[in-house]
């Protein structure tokens, strides 16, 4: 199971105050050294997290995996283009939102997502679509011929009891199709070191995406610990794989 640690909201504090710190490569780094298999960051239309030479430092001085995640837009294809990360991840964005709130219209945004996944093919950069864990999503997914899809599992994170199983149950579904399809299958938004337990279980998901509660957890820990603690949350849940 590859753990990625999506740093966005260091550099979220630190543009609180407008300060060059805390400086969000210097914990990335950390992240590295604490074991994590790669590192995520999403440089948003807006700017409000990641800057644009936070990405190029990042790209630079990153030795595990850098995922980016964007837009499918004009402006992040030609940065991606120019940096050529590891592997970019397309998001849906919308200026008012807090946070990425739902997958990616994979069918309704394909004349939006060809270009991009052209021009990462003539890059040599693997191409992972943020959907929701629906069907007719999954396989539009396919038809593009992208690399990997990582499933939303906010819905799962923001319900609890009978709904949280129900979303849990989807989010099955959604991997073991997706795996049968011949795609890799990554999962990521608002899991924390006790909802991951269940995610990891899933056999067909190989990688996750975890950013705002590695960081919360830092706050309390230090990131080398917050690191360690949730690969410790993600070995229980391997540990408890059926099969």
């Amino acid at each position: 199971m590859r753990f990625h640690v999506n740093i966005d909201h260091v550099a979220t504090v630190r543009n609180a105050r407008g300060v060059s710190y805390p400086d969000p490569i210097e914990l990335a780094l950390e992240c590295e050294r604490a074991g994590a298999d790669g590192i995520t960051a999403h440089l948003r239309e807006d700017r409000r997290h990641m800057r644009d030479e936070d990405i190029e430092q990042l790209r630079a001085k990153v030795t595990t995996l850098l995922n980016l995640e964007m837009a499918a837009t004009k402006e992040m294809t030609a940065i991606a283009e120019r940096l050529r990360p590891n592997v970019i991840t397309l998001v849906p964005e919308r200026r008012e939102e807090r946070t990425t709130e739902g997958g990616l219209d994979v069918i309704g945004q394909r004349i939006a997502i060809e270009p991009v996944i052209a021009m990462a093919r003539r890059a040599g950069i693997r191409v992972s679509l943020f959907i929701a864990p629906d069907s007719d999503q999954i396989k539009a997914a396919k038809a593009l011929g992208v690399d990997q899809i990582e499933l939303h599992t906010g819905d799962y994170c923001n319900c609890t009891g009978a709904e949280q199983a129900r979303e849990l149950r989807h989010l099955a579904e959604g991997a073991k199709l997706g795996h049968a399809l011949g795609i890799e299958i990554a999962a990521g938004h608002g899991l924390t070191r006790q909802n991951v337990v269940d995610i990891v279980k899933i056999p067909e998901i190989t990688e996750l995406n975890i950013g705002h509660a590695v960081i919360a957890d830092a706050i309390r820990t230090g990131i080398k610990q917050a690191v360690i603690d949730f690969r410790a949350a993600i070995n229980l849940g391997l540990s408890r794989r059926s099969g």
